[in-house]
């Protein structure tokens, strides 16, 4: 069967391969625990293990006995923009109009939305390496091209204006960022990101910043909106990690105005809603109780992220860049082995351990760096970091 040209743009995910070993090892003797085997421990989920609060819980029970099931808005519930709207507004102090939320099935298909909004063929995106693949791949799919530019330590892993000027060029539609970032945790300097939507703006560029984590901020340094550089920057969000909603599949846009007329156009005719008992649940995130929740939930992660970090750095798995949001640490795997890849695949098998090497990120890290999630439980993390010291011997000094 001939397949469409646009597959040969998207890479395949390579940790789905970890996954599936993982899996495998799972069903055998040595990780059954009844068999006096060690559980496999699972790190390489980008996925909250606190779910959906209680309060979102109920309010999906009484949407359903309610009946409330049917299609909305495209655009989304208005009482739901108007609590995303009034959420801006308590936590980040900006004011951001209901009418340029558009309520999305996930903040995949906020991805998907505006960069088929946007992009045309032979269009390139700049994005920094490492970057989360998905969003990459959003690009290729709308005809374009994500141009990754290698960044370093120094630049907390993301671009910075200077880059974007150094790589602008006639092909060049505008820039995708992550603040804070999957694979590596981090945000971009504040005063940094002023520079880089200027520089674009300047260029009459397009600023697209995925701030689905930002709600996991955890310096006060970091966590700030990108929408309070203007209203023509575009953020993608969603309910999924600091809201605990991953499988319930709801995110949003916030959009110029001029936006939203053509993205509501694609939404009608590509999903037509978001899951409506989805949406009438997410009401309740806003509630005072459900906030209380999910700050002292980031409270949690906050002290994971300082156990993990400092468990890394001893066993000579450095971490360069302390992450500042998400639950990712990003570390350098060079002072055991030469290939992420087989590192990984190593520990697997070794110590029962499943992290993400960072072949799927980029190339420019791809053999050099791990990715680990530290949203898993304070027990697991420990017994990790401590099959991981027994496999890779003492401690450094």
């Amino acid at each position: 069967m001939k397949l469409a040209s646009r597959l040969e743009a998207i890479d395949p995910f390579y940790v789905m391969e970890m996954a599936k070993a993982a899996r495998a090892m799972a069903d055998e003797p040595g990780c059954d625990p009844l068999r006096g085997g060690e559980p496999m421990i699972y790190l390489n989920i980008g996925e909250p293990d606190f779910t959906a609060s209680t309060r979102v819980q109920e309010a999906a029970t009484e949407c359903l006995q309610a009946g409330r099931t049917q299609y909305t808005p495209s655009l989304g519930l208005p009482a739901l923009r108007q609590a995303i709207s009034g959420w801006y507004r308590q936590r980040w102090q900006l004011d951001v109009a209901p009418e340029r939320i558009v309520i999305t099935a996930g903040a995949s298909a906020a991805l998907q939305l505006i960069t088929l909004a946007l992009v045309d063929a032979g269009d390139e995106i700049l994005m920094p390496d490492p970057c989360y693949p998905c969003n990459r791949h959003f690009v290729a799919a709308a005809g374009g091209k994500a141009r990754l530019i290698p960044t370093t330590a120094a630049q907390r892993f993301q671009l910075d204006a200077a880059s974007v000027r150094a790589h602008w060029n006639a092909h060049t539609r505008g820039v995708l960022l992550a603040s804070p970032s999957n694979p590596t945790g981090t945000s971009v300097e504040p005063s940094e990101m002023r520079k880089i939507v200027q520089t674009v703006r300047e260029r009459g560029g397009v600023t697209m910043v995925d701030e689905i984590y930002l709600g996991l901020s955890y310096e006060s340094h970091f966590g700030h909106s990108a929408l309070a550089l203007g209203d023509d920057v575009i953020s993608i969000n969603s309910f999924s990690k600091y809201f605990g909603m991953t499988g319930w599949r709801l995110g949003w846009l916030v959009l110029p105005q001029p936006l939203v007329a053509p993205v509501e156009k694609l939404a009608q005719n590509l999903y037509i809603c978001a899951s409506a008992v989805a949406q009438h649940a997410a009401l309740a995130c806003f509630e005072p109780a459900a906030i209380a929740d999910f700050e002292q939930r980031r409270g949690e992660f906050a002290r994971r992220r300082d156990l993990v970090v400092e468990g890394m750095n001893r066993l000579g798995l450095t971490v360069p860049v302390v992450p500042d949001g998400a639950f990712y640490v990003w570390a350098q795997t060079g002072a055991h082995a030469s290939s992420s890849w087989d590192f990984c695949f190593d520990l697997l098998h070794k110590a029962h351990v499943v992290l993400t090497p960072g072949r799927d990120f980029g190339p420019a890290m791809a053999e050099d760096f791990l990715r680990l999630s530290f949203a898993n439980s304070v027990p697991h993390l420990t017994t990790a970091l401590q099959r991981l010291e027994r496999t890779l011997g003492a401690a450094r000094p």
